[in-house]
């Protein structure tokens, strides 16, 4: 069974911190796939990934493409299930389900703590998941670097 991890962006924004998740998930070895709520948003998320990491590549494409199948990373707006992956990450309150966290090895969570609504959202899906019987683990960069503040 898979566990769902919170990362409570308070000092660096999403696009700093999705490629440290991005480089840790591929060196485990995992195909992955990251769900957002906008496909706008996806979209500056692929331009940036192309950029960043500055030494290094992160491959990767937007759902859609010819190749969506073969891509290590797939940005998606596609709420349904990728059982091909076994890293989902979830952004701007993008859905995940208790069967997802249980049949993938990692769901990673990333939420904005300066946004009230990103905010109730993953504390919604928190207690979702957890009144479900999913496993799920809290980080915040509050002191600078990630730590671990709950577990459940």
């Amino acid at each position: 069974m898979g566990a769902a991890y919170f990362y409570h962006l308070t000092r660096r924004p999403l696009e700093a911190v999705l490629p440290q998740l991005l480089d840790r998930a591929l060196a485990a070895g995992w195909r992955i796939a990251v769900r957002g709520a906008n496909a706008r948003r996806l979209a500056l998320l692929d331009d940036a990934l192309w950029r960043e990491p500055a030494d290094g590549f992160l491959p990767h494409g937007l759902q859609g493409g010819p190749h969506d199948d073969r891509q290590p990373i797939l940005l998606t707006n596609d709420p349904g299930p990728h059982p091909d992956r076994q890293c989902l990450i979830c952004i701007e309150g993008a859905p995940f389900t208790p069967e997802e966290v249980a049949g993938a090895e990692r769901v990673c969570v990333i939420f904005d703590g300066g946004d009230a609504d990103a905010l109730r959202k993953a504390r919604l899906q928190w207690s979702d998941l957890v009144r479900a019987g999913g496993s799920a683990t809290y980080w915040s960069e509050e002191s600078g670097k990630w730590e671990k503040k709950s577990e459940r």
